[in-house]
């Protein structure tokens, strides 16, 4: 068997990738710490790729919007173009800061004083309940004998003294080792997060530099047809990610804000702090606004507790209308996915990767969609080819489905056409000559 360098190459590859694969599984644990040291080191650079591509929205918005070539003078040109950039880049960096510390000083100072209101009213709560529970037993006797039956404990004080003492003397050394720790991880994570923001801002910066070289990296080492495919796969990840944030945040600011006329209008308690509160964790898909309501109860229950119930209901309706009609029509079709496959997303990337499988699943799920659809679509509208297995014969016969019905006119002419062209070709001086000599043999 003749092997060309093309199939020997091949096979060495496919040798190679069994070889890798054997390894992975023999050394499983071995690959997975690995693979974990490796997200360790790149943790901070994977962060400022994210936090870029959040910034790059409101930049692109800035640019798109102050920095129009349409309102330029001829000679301001260059001038605006220098300062395009830091200047965009500023005022996202601003927005984004500016969101944040809006929601921080709303919610924040209001959760510090629930808590101080809180640990007022729980003494005077306790004291209500001892009281109501008296009058009870008092007018159910049969309650009070079995409460009497209960015998609280002796308390022995000085052997809780010596137990809490042992556990100190034991437990000091941990809880000193798990303070080191968490120091550590903070004083880490600070640092993961200015390298991963300084990171981001090199990112925008130089985007279009960064992609050129992309691209040109690209083009040399694959071929035509992947380069093609790669960025168009990139393509659609970038659209529909974007498209995902912004639609996400349009219906965080309007289920924020149907909150605020809602509890206005039935002069629930914080109305404006809830509203701000669940618009903030509604960010997180399907599951957000919940968390804002349990925040948001738990206020209204200190200091209005009769109207709790009815901010669960108005809860319920409002969450019923947001998942029903505007969640699935903004960011299904932001992301051009329909609704069902958007609960499943959700579903799903919750399920493996928590909050953050939910925000990565919806737009990497539209993507996967978007792909397949268009192959569907292409091979279901490429044309039959005529005499093949593909087009159905009209006539049925026996024998194969596409076989051909044989025509005895078409057989006799093409017959006749093979004859002539396979018989020499006799020139009018032969034919004449045996003529004459056919005719003088029969005078003689």
């Amino acid at each position: 068997m003749n092997l060309d360098k093309k199939s020997i190459g091949k096979i060495r590859g496919l040798i190679a990738f069994a070889a890798f694969m054997i390894l992975a599984l023999i050394k499983f644990d071995i690959l997975c710490d690995t693979l974990v040291l490796l997200f360790n080191i790149c943790k901070p650079f994977i962060l400022g790729g994210v936090i870029a591509f959040i910034i790059n929205l409101p930049l692109n918005f800035y640019e798109r919007k102050l920095f129009m070539r349409k309102s330029y003078k001829p000679g301001t040109v260059d001038k605006l173009a220098k300062i395009k950039r830091p200047v965009s880049l500023v005022l996202a960096l601003l927005s984004v800061v500016l969101v944040l510390t809006l929601v921080v000083i709303t919610v924040i100072p209001q959760l510090v004083a629930t808590m101080q209101v809180l640990g007022k009213e729980v003494p005077v709560f306790a004291d209500k309940f001892m009281v109501w529970l008296q009058g009870a037993l008092a007018s159910h006797p049969e309650l009070m004998s079995q409460f009497n039956t209960f015998q609280i404990p002796e308390i022995n004080w000085q052997e809780l003294f010596s137990k809490v003492w042992g556990f100190l003397q034991n437990g000091m050394g941990s809880m000193l080792t798990s303070t080191i720790t968490v120091a550590s991880s903070i004083v880490s994570g600070t640092v993961n997060f200015f390298i991963a923001l300084i990171f981001s801002i090199y990112i925008l910066t130089q985007k279009e530099k960064l992609s050129d070289q992309l691209k040109r990296m690209l083009t040399a080492y694959t071929k035509p047809s992947v380069n093609e495919w790669v960025l168009k796969v990139a393509h659609l990840l970038y659209q529909n990610f974007s498209r995902f944030i912004t639609g996400q945040c349009t219906e965080a600011l309007i289920l924020g804000a149907l909150f605020i006329v809602a509890m206005s209008l039935f002069r629930f308690p914080f109305a404006f702090m809830v509203g701000v509160l669940i618009a903030f964790t509604s960010l997180i898909p399907i599951v957000g606004a919940f968390i804002g309501c349990f925040i948001g109860a738990f206020l209204i229950l200190v200091d209005s507790p009769e109207k709790v119930i009815g901010f669960l209901i108005l809860f319920i309706v409002i969450q019923q209308i947001e998942g029903n009609l505007i969640y699935p029509y903004v960011v299904g079709n932001s992301v051009g996915l329909p609704s069902i496959w958007v609960l499943a997303a959700v579903t799903i990337g919750g399920s493996l990767f928590g909050v953050a499988g939910m925000l990565v699943f919806i737009p990497l799920l539209s993507t996967v969609y978007m792909l397949l659809r268009e192959d569907v679509n292409k091979k279901n509208a490429r044309p039959k080819r005529a005499g093949t297995c593909e087009e159905p014969v009209k006539e049925p016969v026996p024998g194969p489905v596409c076989a051909t019905v044989p025509d005895p006119v078409k057989e006799s002419v093409s017959a006749q056409g093979n004859a002539s062209v396979n018989e020499p070709v006799k020139s009018p001086k032969v034919q004449n000559t045996s003529k004459a000599r056919r005719a003088k043999g029969k005078k003689k």
